[in-house]
């Protein structure tokens, strides 16, 4: 049956990829599933390294966040945030679609990580596998989760359940987890931004944060803004709900589910775009059942400007035609017939159209369309002509990579502009495809990576560069330090302390002031010594000039004054006299510490040099051998690109033949009815009245 297929959401462009790191909401929001969980404490980094990944991850640049977690992880350099770099390890491969990678890391950390996280980890992991078409792999992620998830997440989880359900073949399952999401009341989307006036909303942490931004790709988000806020879930639900019961041979129930939801108000062109592909389904369907009175009743409800219009008319005319009115079939085909040709539907009506004409009588105005329907198909291959030879010769590729450049690694990254080429029309379908999207997503992340290795190679040119550099300017510049540092002579001013050492010892038994008496002190010591060897010595002659005792009493004065002030000094001066000692042993400390450092330095920097060299060559050795089999697999994938492109235009000439053959032998028909002979009366009825 035309049209009866699974329908899902698919991610907004722009967005997809920050579902990378999903799963670390949950180790902030926690399990509870309440519609506005209380904010988390917020988690100090403590690990520099993890800080800069998490830099480069809140800059929107995820390969070298993912490229940084993975090196500091290899070299130890996150003791403190071993699982959360583990996750966001997970949550970022998750993102780029290896999904087999990160399901490895969940399992690894199901009995480290709290239940929430793990759930929703499940849940992101069976998504990405769904879309990746790993229906299998998908169930049994969503087998591993444990409890329901909070909010609209739980929607979500239910609406995947049954569509994965239903591409296993189990119309049985995919209808109870469908049910399931039925009964659940109706959920009311989140606020897309603050209301004006309101108070601003609590500072998040980290993770409260990466997990808002996944919520942001993967769920919530994916619906527009409508006046009334509420999830679509349930009208996907009750849609894929119809699906599976005509699969499942209760097509009277599935008829009627699809008929429920082709009548319900849709407040958002999402929701109006899903009933009108319910409507079409239910039309086709009840024109497989030779039921063209409901398939009218249904088809007639799809919008004549919906992305479903052109379906719904080329069946519409169809009911017409099956209770044999031709005329009324011209009505919706005529209209169809004047839209854009590249559309299936459009070039089936222009084969219609004469065909209803013929049915009608007018012969004359069948074969004139039949023939303008003939010229159109052949200049519609002309085109498809030349669309294939533009996407064989790259031209198309080419463009398609310049409107959409690798920037960053991203298999959630789909395509956002196409490219001004010829008969681009053709192209849109292909292009919408899923083929063709994993198709280029993986020749895009071939030439990201590709350019990433030239960058690298470049690089570690500029990095040997510098090495030389250095270990020249290393060889040039060492002796010279060396014989700066010889003149230092370490060793005599060693000897130096140790004299003044002794000599403080000395002067801190005898409890000698005058060994710490300062420069004046001593001066003035000096001059109460000439002074006292004057009278000494001269003391005699001087005795009638001088009065000796008073002179000798004012000099003991002042030796006594000069001996009170030496004592009483004598503490703090032997401890400033210690302290000196204390930072002559540190400054001879370091000056041994760079002697031996320079000689270290001699002897293990030439083979430090050596390691980063051979490093640099290895990495060199590695990035030339990857470059070969890297531009191998691009080139492949570039021709497979092209291929799928091709064989899908090709599908289209094919269209266009098989309408041309239909149309060819109609204008046989229609001639050969126009050159037999009109029928005679026979003999014995002439002349009867």
């Amino acid at each position: 049956m035309r049209g009866s297929f699974a329908f899902s959401r698919r991610p907004r462009a722009g967005h997809a990829l920050r579902a990378a790191a999903a799963l670390l909401c949950a180790a902030a929001a926690g399990s509870g599933v309440s519609a506005q969980p209380a904010p988390a404490p917020a988690r100090t980094v403590q690990a520099p390294h993890y800080g800069d990944v998490l830099f480069q991850f809140f800059q929107d640049k995820p390969f070298p966040a993912l490229t940084s977690l993975m090196v500091s992880q290899h070299f130890q350099r996150m003791p403190r945030h071993e699982d959360e770099a583990e996750i966001l390890r997970g949550g970022l491969l998750l993102g780029y679609g290896l999904t087999r990678e990160a399901g490895e890391i969940f399992e690894r950390l199901a009995g480290s990580a709290s239940p929430a996280v793990r759930d929703r980890a499940w849940f992101f992991l069976a998504r990405l596998r769904y879309q990746r078409g790993e229906a299998e792999a998908a169930d049994a992620a969503l087998g591993r989760i444990g409890a329901p998830l909070p909010g609209l997440l739980e929607e979500e989880r239910l609406l995947l359940a049954g569509q994965v359900r239903l591409a296993l073949g189990d119309t049985g399952g995919a209808a109870e987890a469908l049910r399931a999401l039925l009964a659940r009341p109706p959920q009311p989307l989140p606020a897309e931004g603050t209301e004006p006036g309101a108070p601003p909303p609590p500072k998040r942490s980290i993770f409260a944060r990466v997990g808002g931004w996944l919520a942001d790709a993967f769920t919530l988000r994916w619906f527009r803004s409508v006046p009334v806020r509420t999830s679509n879930a349930p009208h996907y639900a009750r849609y894929n709900l119809g699906i599976a019961l005509i699969r499942g041979g209760d097509v009277d129930g599935g008829r009627a589910v699809l008929d429920e939801l082709g009548r319900t108000p849709m407040h958002d062109e999402e929701g109006r775009s899903l009933r009108d592909q319910a409507n079409v389904a239910l039309g086709y369907a009840a024109l497989a059942d030779e039921d063209p009175e409901a398939a009218a009743v249904a088809l007639e409800r799809v919008r004549l400007q919906g992305s479903h219009s052109n379906k719904a008319l080329l069946g519409f005319g169809w009911a017409a035609a099956a209770q044999d009115e031709p005329e009324q079939a011209l009505v919706p085909w005529m209209e169809l017939a004047g839209r854009d040709p590249s559309d299936p539907a459009v070039l089936e009506a222009r084969i219609a159209v004469p065909y209803a004409l013929a049915e009608a009588g007018a012969h004359g105005q069948a074969l004139t369309r039949y023939e303008e329907a003939l010229a159109v198909y052949a200049a519609e291959r002309r085109a498809l002509d030349d669309s294939i030879a533009s996407i064989r010769g790259g031209e198309f590729v080419d463009a398609l990579l310049q409107e959409n450049p690798p920037a960053e690694l991203g298999w959630a990254r789909p395509l956002a502009r196409l490219p001004e080429v010829p008969h681009r029309t053709h192209l849109a379908p292909v292009l919408a495809s899923h083929a063709f999207q994993e198709a280029f997503k993986n020749h895009r992340d071939l030439v990201f990576l590709g350019a990433n290795l030239d960058a690298w190679q470049e690089r570690l040119a500029v990095y040997g560069d510098m090495l030389t550099h250095r270990q020249r300017g290393f060889t040039e510049r060492l002796p010279q330090v060396r014989e700066r540092a010889s003149g230092l002579q370490v060793d005599g001013l060693q000897a130096q302390r140790d004299a003044l050492a002794a000599e403080l010892a000395a002067a801190r038994g005898a409890a000698d002031g005058v060994a710490f008496a300062s420069a004046a002190e001593r001066t003035q010591l000096q001059k109460l010594e000439r002074a006292r060897r004057l009278l000494d010595e001269q003391g005699a002659a001087l005795g009638a000039e001088v009065d000796l005792p008073a002179v000798r009493e004012r000099l003991r004065r002042l030796e006594g004054a000069l001996t009170w002030q030496l004592a009483q000094s004598l503490p703090q001066r032997r401890w400033d006299a210690d302290k000196g000692l204390q930072r002559v042993d540190e400054a001879l400390g370091v000056a041994r510490g760079r002697d031996a450092s320079l000689a270290a330095a001699q002897r293990d920097e030439p083979v430090r040099f050596q390691r980063f060299a051979e490093r640099l060559a290895a990495l060199a050795e590695r990035i030339r051998a990857l470059q070969p089999r890297l531009a191998a697999l691009t080139a492949e994938q570039r021709v497979a690109l092209q291929t799928e492109a091709v064989a899908a235009l090709q599908t289209q000439q094919q269209r266009l033949d098989s309408y041309a053959d239909q149309a060819r032998y109609a204008v046989a028909q229609l001639y050969d009815r126009a050159t037999q002979p009109a029928p005679q009366p026979k003999e014995g009825d002439r002349g009867q009245p």
